[in-house]
């Protein structure tokens, strides 16, 4: 594997891990670490399809950090 491909999978990785402890009801998808989890992912998977310019992942990613990056202005916001 190379650097490209260590940072999509570390991201891939984060974005499940959020996943299970989401399901395994460890973590609520309202809580910091699942929204923080999610928004690191996201974005390392982002870089990653940028870096191999695979757009529809880019687009994919992109949209799933922007989403989390909101839920975490909101989190902040509840919790001020």
């Amino acid at each position: 594997m190379n650097f490209i491909d260590w940072i999509g999978f570390l991201g891939v990785f984060q974005i499940l891990l959020a996943y299970v402890l989401n399901v395994s009801g460890k973590a609520s998808n309202k809580s910091l670490i699942f929204i923080i989890l999610n928004f690191t992912g996201a974005s390392m998977a982002c870089l990653a399809s940028i870096l191999l310019n695979y757009w529809p992942f880019i687009i994919l990613e992109a949209v799933w950090a922007l989403v989390s990056l909101y839920s975490m202005i909101v989190y902040k916001r509840i919790t001020v």
